[in-house]
């Protein structure tokens, strides 16, 4: 018998082995709407991706659309690096209007390139500017994104591994829960940086994640993050809040860290910002950190003005009121109730634990736990093989779910916020399906 092989495709033949998405969901997608995306045979797959948190307004928005083509017909400048444009500068009073004055953030805006590594790399090389110290202490499964800096205070070992050249000058630290509360908070932190004998040489900052994504959805409640930011101010230390995939009203609030109350010195935001899904990040921080020289971190794409015209449009169509917020709420509301039902129901005897008091929390049981807050959640199983099984075959039922932990043990899902209650509701049922079928 003689077996025909299958015809390689021009990204087999062609694009690198570096892609991964694409492995999970071998689909060539051709257009995308709203919550959904259709592949070129016309089949429908419900977003629960979202672009990794970079499409927070759904695919396609048609608010946002109409702004961008307006701009580009009328042959808006496109390129411009860090010049001065109109589109700029819309962007920069409603941003200022909307978000930074009403939550009483006195914060310089820095366009730092298109990108969340590229923000993060920003604020490590400003806050070593501006202590005069190397060091920067990170979590335990953090992910600050894939150029070496960010990499050097990232946790992910594989991601790591790929550097090639040593990642220094970072010192990981337990993140929030890490010892399942058998240990106070930053006792090890503490006690190493009153040691003269520890080996950690005196950071110039701590970047943290507030829900950690890619990490699982680790949750850090609000009351550790209040200690943190004390830690900071206490010991000179400067706070920066990674906000890229959290930020833009993901948790309800813009910003992920209102709900502990805290002020980071800087705070990095990408994805979502732009709106639209065009490349976009933001670096902020207070005025007194503003010690650049002109030009002394640039960047051939800082200026991405295609972008401000729809980070401007989502701006004012989603953050004039708090009817956004509430929505997202509500909308985490049903995510949670749903994800408690299916913890249930794959339940078995274990014993009773309490939950916590933070993020909502179920108890790992046998089975499975669920966790997250506003529209960032994360189901993980004790079986660490069961979640890729699960997204796998959510994939074959039209639903697109990703996996995230050290292990790819937990199933994250990051909707887009203008979802509708029925999509949600239609999602999670499928979810649920594919649940019980890889059981």
């Amino acid at each position: 018998m003689t077996i025909t092989p299958p015809v390689m495709t021009v990204f087999e033949t062609l694009e690198s082995e570096v892609r991964s998405y694409c492995r999970g969901w071998p689909a060539v997608f051709d257009r995308a709407q709203g919550s959904w995306m259709y592949d070129e045979d016309g089949h429908g797959y419900l977003d629960f991706f979202s672009g990794a948190g970079a499409l927070n307004y759904g695919h396609n928005n048609p608010v946002l659309k109409r702004a961008l083509l307006d701009y580009l017909e009328r042959d808006g400048v496109t390129h411009g690096l860090d010049m001065s444009t109109t589109a700029k500068r819309a962007f920069l009073e409603r941003f200022q209007d909307l978000v930074l004055r009403p939550r009483g953030l006195d914060y310089k805006v820095m366009f730092p390139g298109p990108t969340g590594t590229n923000a993060v790399e920003a604020a490590l090389k400003l806050a070593r500017k501006v202590k005069g110290r190397e060091s920067v202490v990170s979590f335990t499964n953090a992910f600050h994104g894939m150029s070496l800096g960010s990499l050097a205070v990232t946790g992910n070992s594989m991601k790591r591994a790929g550097a090639g050249i040593p990642l220094v000058h970072g010192t990981p630290m337990p993140f929030d829960n890490y010892f399942a509360g058998r240990v106070p908070d930053f006792l090890w932190f503490e006690r190493l940086l009153e040691d003269q004998g520890s080996g950690l040489n005196k950071p110039a900052a701590v970047i943290v994640e507030t829900i950690q994504g890619e990490g699982g959805i680790n949750v850090a409640r609000p009351e550790w993050l209040r200690g943190l930011a004390d830690l900071c101010k206490r010991r000179d230390m400067l706070l920066i809040v990674d906000d890229i995939q959290m930020g833009c009203g993901r948790t309800g609030t813009f910003f992920s860290f209102e709900e502990a109350g805290i002020v980071p010195d800087i705070v990095t935001l990408s994805k979502s910002i732009g709106g639209y899904g065009m490349p976009m990040s933001l670096a902020l921080f207070k005025p007194e950190l503003d010690i650049w020289e002109p030009g002394e971190h640039n960047g051939t794409f800082r200026g991405n003005n295609p972008a401000f015209v729809t980070a401007t449009a989502a701006l004012d169509t989603y953050w004039a009121d708090s009817g956004m917020e509430k929505q997202t709420i509500a909308r985490g509301e049903q995510i949670e109730a749903a994800l408690r039902q299916i913890c249930d129901e794959h339940a078995r005897p274990s014993p009773a634990t309490t939950p916590s008091t933070s993020a909502s929390r179920a108890p790992l049981t046998a089975g499975a736990e669920y966790r997250g807050r506003g529209m960032a959640w994360g189901l993980e199983f004790t079986d660490t093989g069961r979640a890729e099984r699960v997204c796998a075959r959510a994939f074959e039922l039209g639903l697109l779910v990703e996996t995230s932990g050290p292990q790819s043990e937990v199933v994250k899902l990051l909707p887009a916020l203008t979802i509708t209650p029925e999509e949600l509701d239609e999602g999670l049922r499928t979810l649920a399906r594919a649940i019980r079928e890889t059981a």
